[in-house]
């Protein structure tokens, strides 16, 4: 951790942000359409794109048809952003409101542009003290805002939550949710509801005991906070070992989504602490588990829990998507995710009950699935404090936090998909604020199913939960997935290129220039005066080169920064 901690400090201080190095600017400004709650439940058919995963759905699906598998070939390079020479993960999705994107950097950078010219209109450099960067896990990425009303809200890696000025980029508010430094950090999107700003904690490896709040939008002032970690007196809280529940972990570190028909709001739970479950045997609720809240209250409604008595860091915090399908002749309302245990789940979003389990990738830690709708463990390869076990998926999951997309015109889920295997071996480990809490060395190893592939991009019938085709990639698939009503699938690649598939086939109908680093953040696309515009990140960094080890030497050397890439067809 000492040498991660260093290259931070370098990064904060040094001249590597000397591009964002500015207090907030205001620029000539266009009119800013001020966003209601109406066009946030509507976000689906907006021709911006007001959320993090584009609608409450989660499905990072845009209807819009300019750009098919014909024209694709066309695609040019519109507009980019300067290079912004942090040296780190540029995982954000830039929200577009009318004629304004706002887009969010490593180090808590926020900026804000014209969506079709590429001006930059303000920029705000938020200060990260130095104790902050103690407590991070997995880069210093921040994943985007929220927009609401005439605000825009970003959360920080030292736990604060801050509310901007559309317009100008001035701060309204800023308040803490956690001291920095004691394993609590944000790097998650938030989400606005009825005049709610939601956000989920992060620090699981740290044994930051999870919890997610709602803010008022208009002060900041907590108006809610629930622990995803339960006490002994709360509902779950026999789940685990006496006094654990203080350590549990549990964070809910990435966007949830909500369904406004039943005023239900989904948020995901990562992994219990420490990471050896000998340390806590039970259940361990709501660790690695699907919440249904009341987003009012922040009350639980219902759970699922995807990994019991998790021992191999398979979070639960991929996006829960919202959608109708049809499963052995009958309907459901449901919610799908690729979990990280390596199985694609359809649950019923409207009580909490399985549809089906399929596993996605070759699967050695679950055995199955019982008669009560859960995962079966698999005994033989829980590590222990003299046991080294190999499994798969490796500890970075079947399918790590990289949102896939779902297609309602092809019936299927697009999956970025991750092959990879580990050891593990339990080693004694005690709680201290601000320290790793894990209990377990871990070493990426190759998959012997898939050995000379470590990633790909798959497409999964929603109806049946099967394969229906798959791009395979020699390294990682660290991208997620774009799907539009023109028939395309948009995801990029670490050889620093974008792609689009055909969403029916799989066939490729374009690829972009070299984007100078690999990508690893979520494309969207957009539509301004009847154009249709895709964007996304470039900027190498993330979870696979700080956890791969050997695993990852052909990436070692890859290119570093982050610039914001906008594409169109001209003419």
């Amino acid at each position: 951790m000492t040498s991660r901690v260093a290259k931070l400090k370098t990064c904060l201080f040094g001249g590597a942000l000397a591009a964002l190095a500015l207090p907030a600017i205001a620029a000539a400004q266009m009119p800013y359409p001020k966003v209601t709650q109406a066009m946030l439940n509507d976000a689906a058919s907006s021709p911006g794109w007001l959320m993090f995963n584009r609608s409450y759905a989660g499905d990072d699906y845009a209807p819009f048809t300019q750009i098919t598998p014909s024209n694709a070939p066309k695609l040019k390079e519109v507009w980019s952003s300067p290079k912004i020479n942090i040296p780190d993960g540029f995982e954000g999705s830039p929200i577009v409101n009318g004629d304004y994107m706002f887009a969010t950097t490593p180090m808590d950078h926020l900026m804000a542009f014209n969506a079709k010219t590429g001006k930059l209109l303000w920029k705000y450099d938020y200060k990260l003290p130095t104790a902050a960067l103690k407590t991070i896990c997995c880069d210093v990425n921040n994943r985007g805002v929220a927009v609401y009303d005439d605000m825009v809200f970003m959360g920080t890696l030292d736990n604060h939550v801050l509310a901007f000025d559309a317009k100008t980029g001035k701060v309204l508010w800023n308040v803490a949710l956690e001291k920095p430094g004691i394993g609590y950090s944000i790097s998650e999107a938030p989400m606005v509801i009825d005049g709610k700003v939601i956000i989920g904690s992060g620090g699981g490896e740290y044994g930051a005991r999870g919890f997610i709040v709602g803010l008022d939008a208009k002060t900041g002032k907590t108006l809610w906070k629930t622990y995803t970690i339960p006490s002994p007196s709360e509902p779950g809280g026999k789940s685990w070992p006496a006094g654990a529940y203080k350590h549990g972990g549990g964070s809910p570190w990435m966007t949830g989504t909500y369904d406004p028909a039943t005023h239900d709001l989904f948020w995901g739970v990562g992994n219990p602490g420490p990471w050896l479950a000998t340390m806590r045997p039970g259940h361990n609720l709501y660790s690695d588990s699907l919440l249904a809240m009341d987003p009012n209250t922040g009350a639980i409604k219902w759970h699922y829990q995807y990994t019991r008595n998790d021992t191999w860091d398979y979070d639960g915090v991929n996006t829960p998507q919202l959608v109708d399908l049809k499963h052995d002749g009958k309907s459901y309302k449901a919610i799908v995710e690729a979990n990280r245990n390596g199985y694609f789940y359809a649950i019923n979003r409207l009580n909490g009950k399985l549809i089906y389990a399929k596993p996605f990738v070759h699967d050695l830690s679950i055995s199955g699935i019982s008669k009560t709708g859960h995962a079966i463990d698999n005994p033989k390869v829980e590590p222990a404090l003299d046991k080294q076990i190999f499994t798969c998926p490796s500890f970075l999951g079947g399918k790590n936090w990289w949102p896939g997309a779902v297609d309602p015109k092809t019936n299927m889920a697009y999956v970025p998909t991750l092959h990879a295997c580990m050891t593990m071996k339990g080693v004694p480990t005690s709680y201290a604020a601000g320290l790793p809490y894990l209990g377990e060395t871990f070493t990426m190893k190759p998959d012997p199913a898939s050995p000379n592939e470590l990633g790909s991009i798959q497409a999964i019938d929603l109806s049946t939960g099967k394969q229906v085709w798959q791009f395979k990639s020699k390294e990682p698939w660290d991208d997620g997935a774009l799907a539009t009503g023109g028939g395309l699938v948009f995801s990029g690649g670490t050889n620093g290129k974008l792609y689009a598939f055909d969403a029916k086939t799989g066939k490729i109908m374009w690829i972009s220039p070299d984007l100078g680093s690999a990508i690893i953040a979520d494309p969207i696309s957009y539509e301004i005066d009847g154009k249709q515009y895709v964007a996304v990140w470039s900027g190498w960094g993330g979870v696979w080169p700080l956890w791969s080890g050997k695993l990852g030497a052909s990436m070692a050397k890859a290119p570093r920064g982050g610039q914001l890439h906008v594409f169109a067809i001209n003419g």
